[in-house]
């Protein structure tokens, strides 16, 4: 009897071993039934919710992040129109991407800058080019409606609700109106005639190249070639200096007002972070009494 109630007992060890094992993989990769629920009810709420769409479902994936599923969605006569629904284990539509992502602009921003910042690489990435470079790209600025009055938003960013999903946008008109670099260069020299030395040899190089661009962050730092970046070396910067302003008369000036600027905007984050720390060590402060 006793020998009977000890292979029970093993028996429901064994089933509850089991079945948490189960649990534990349902929650980390899902199971063929939840996901073949979140196929159908992707493909069942794109015909439902956009009638009038060619909208397919690309694939279906688990998400152990959030323990559900999500579906991508595409339109084969669409190259902006890639969304996303999230789906929990019982075939639910949780939530739509389209708004977002389709509406707002949000996937034409990112497929114009992604285009803009390849044309950038080329021309940073060609033997011609003559700097020695650890950070340098180049990114059209877009912002969302809600955050272009920000402290931070340049005021030539172009917001992503005025784009057309579907439109070829000219990149290098696109570039001109809120293309934005950023360079880094090792030199030996941190004077403001290296600086405008330095930013009329990128102009000319991007100007042969047909890349076009509003403005540039340049920071020149003092090191050599083969010497690494480090947070010790001395360096000069110009944030946002526009392309209008690169030219050889008077240009070594600008670019000593566009220094003093930018440390002076850096004295100012620098503010504002401790002031944000002190805040929040006093609410820690609040809570422990």
């Amino acid at each position: 009897m006793k020998r009977k109630a000890l292979k029970i007992i093993a028996l429901v060890l064994a089933l509850v071993l089991i079945a948490g094992i189960g649990w534990f993989a349902n929650a980390l990769v899902g199971n063929p039934v939840s996901k073949y629920l979140a196929n159908r009810s992707a493909e069942k709420y794109i015909s439902e919710v956009y009638p009038q769409e060619d909208f397919l479902v690309r694939e279906v994936r688990y998400d152990f992040k959030v323990c559900g599923y999500y579906a991508k969605i595409y339109s084969p006569r669409s190259i902006d129109s890639d969304f996303e629904l999230r789906i929990d284990f019982f075939g639910k539509i949780l939530y739509d991407t389209y708004e977002y992502s389709v509406l707002t602009g949000e996937n034409t921003a990112y497929r114009i800058n992604k285009e803009y910042r390849e044309a950038v690489d080329r021309v940073l990435n060609s033997p011609s080019y003559p700097y020695n470079s650890h950070i340098a790209f180049g990114d059209i600025e877009f912002i969302p409606e809600e955050y272009k009055d920000n402290y931070d938003v340049p005021s030539y960013a172009i917001v992503t609700e005025t784009l057309t999903p579907d439109i070829l946008y000219d990149i290098n008109e696109m570039g001109r109106k809120a293309g934005h670099l950023v360079i880094y260069v090792a030199d030996d020299e941190l004077t403001e005639e290296k600086m405008a030395e330095t930013l009329l040899g990128i102009k000319d190089i991007f100007d042969k190249s047909g890349v076009s661009f509003y403005a540039i962050n340049c920071q020149i730092e003092n090191r050599k070639a083969d010497e690494p970046p480090s947070t010790d070396i001395k360096q000069i910067e110009v944030q946002h200096f526009l392309y209008s302003d690169i030219y050889e008369e008077g240009l070594a000036e600008r670019v000593k007002k566009s220094i003093k600027a930018t440390e002076e905007y850096y004295r100012e984050m620098d503010k504002i972070k401790e002031q944000e720390i002190a805040e929040y060590e006093a609410s820690l402060s609040e809570k422990a009494e």
